[in-house]
């Protein structure tokens, strides 16, 4: 857990556990706050939750009182979705119900790949699979992707090196 700021831990401790219970679809998390977990060295300033649009909308009446009003975003070109934004104690919160990519053919939907659950002090946190972050942050090209999925490499990487050591 000492890889998680404190604030964006509050926010995961309060929402996790209510993810958990309110979504009937698989749900996880995605972006930054999805790589810090699997230990990349990024910093996450909100927490992305990619959901059905059921669960996003079960969310939007959970947390009425907590939703901040977005206007037009500068990626919605890129991206579109179910979309709410939240106030949480130490991170904003969005979530991205059946969130779509627009790719060189089109609207696709984004597949978050094989989950992995990350631990976070007893609490189980869906993630996209090292690799399927990296495929992610690449589909989605902007400069803060590609610097997070470098982040990512650099961990796997790291995970599986082997020591060298000389005969001399």
């Amino acid at each position: 857990m000492s890889h998680v700021p404190p604030a964006l831990y509050a926010t995961l401790a309060e929402i996790v556990p209510e993810l958990h219970v309110h979504c009937t679809a698989p749900w996880c998390l995605i972006g930054s706050a999805a790589a810090l977990l699997l230990g990349a060295e990024v910093s996450a300033a909100d927490v992305d939750v990619l959901t059905s649009r059921a669960d996003a909308d079960a969310l939007m009446t959970l947390w009425v009182e907590r939703r901040e009003s977005v206007s037009a975003r500068t990626d919605d070109r890129l991206f579109r979705s179910h979309f709410a934004r939240f106030r949480f104690p130490g991170a904003p919160v969005e979530v991205m119900g059946a969130l779509e990519l627009n790719a060189d053919d089109g609207w696709q939907a984004v597949q978050p790949g094989r989950l992995q659950l990350a631990g976070l002090n007893g609490m189980a946190v869906p993630v996209p699979c090292v690799e399927d972050q990296i495929r992610l942050f690449e589909s989605f090209g902007r400069e803060k992707d590609m610097r997070r999925a470098a982040a990512l490499r650099a961990l796997n990487a790291s995970t599986f090196a082997l020591p060298v050591f000389s005969s001399h």
